[in-house]
């Protein structure tokens, strides 16, 4: 099954108006069970916690 790039964006600071952090990773696009975009929580560095990280497109 093929793998495509992906970038991980953060939805808090982008709503708060700050730095966005932004994490690049790889995801299957055949996969069953991530149909929609990919969610994951990641520490964003500007806010100092962890956050909410959606797959830009």
């Amino acid at each position: 099954m093929p793998r495509d790039i992906i970038i991980l964006e953060c939805t808090e600071a982008k709503a708060e108006g700050k730095p966005t952090s932004r994490y690049v990773t790889t995801r299957n696009k055949k996969s069953l069970r991530t149909p929609g975009r990919l969610e994951k929580i990641k520490y964003n560095p500007f806010l100092k916690r962890r956050t909410l990280h959606r797959e830009m497109r």
